[in-house]
């Protein structure tokens, strides 16, 4: 039986291959790591030769005798929560918060994105935001703000899968220096604070 295979983008850069990547290892997940290195003349066809989507990060699943691939971070994410339930909150209507916080990841602070791209690489220093992004980073905070339980240092409490999804965005709020409230930095200096975070960040500014 081999162990799962996950491709992921550069560390410095991918923030949707980071996502499930922690999971995996919040979970205790053995799996292999392989590199495909984005923005050269080969990215696309390494891409397409292991991902039925066209995208990274992608999950071969060979657990079962038979691969599948896998290739959206939130279905990563679900793969690995189905082997380790603990990556979602067990109160019901706490998981359906989760779920929905981490659906909405997917698509949101489109400005934000695009201002403020990942680098880990990146010295930090502040920079102009336009009121699109001022809005996102807005929409952000009040997020978290309803949907933090009051109990342990995550929203849900215990660490999550909606946390996975957020980390990213704490790496653009320390390194763009955005200005955020105390609740939302204290939040975002504790996802960073992670031991699977750290190891993920010292590999990306070792690439």
């Amino acid at each position: 039986m081999s162990r799962p295979v996950l491709f992921i983008g550069d560390k410095r850069l991918s923030t949707w291959s980071m996502r499930p990547w922690l999971a995996l290892k919040k979970a205790g997940i053995e799996f292999e790591e392989r590199m495909i290195r984005l923005d050269r003349p080969e990215t696309r066809a390494a891409i397409e030769a292991v991902s039925p989507g066209g995208t990274v990060p992608v999950l071969h699943d060979g657990l079962h005798g038979s691969e599948t691939a896998i290739w959206d971070s939130l279905a990563i994410c679900e793969w690995a929560a189905e082997r380790a339930p603990a990556l979602w909150p067990a109160d019901p209507g706490l998981r359906a918060r989760a779920r929905s916080a981490a659906c909405w990841m997917h698509d949101g602070v489109p400005a934000l994105r695009q201002e403020c791209p990942m680098d880990l690489q990146r010295t930090p220093a502040p920079i102009a935001l336009s009121e699109a992004a001022r809005r996102d980073l807005a929409a952000l905070e009040a997020l978290w703000a309803a949907l933090k339980t009051g109990e342990g240092n995550f929203l849900f409490g215990a660490w999550s899968i909606a946390d996975a999804m957020f980390a990213p965005v704490a790496t653009r709020v320390r390194d763009y220096a955005l200005p955020v409230g105390a609740a939302a930095q204290a939040y975002c200096d504790r996802l960073l604070a992670e031991e699977c975070f750290g190891d993920w960040q010292a590999a990306a500014r070792a690439e």
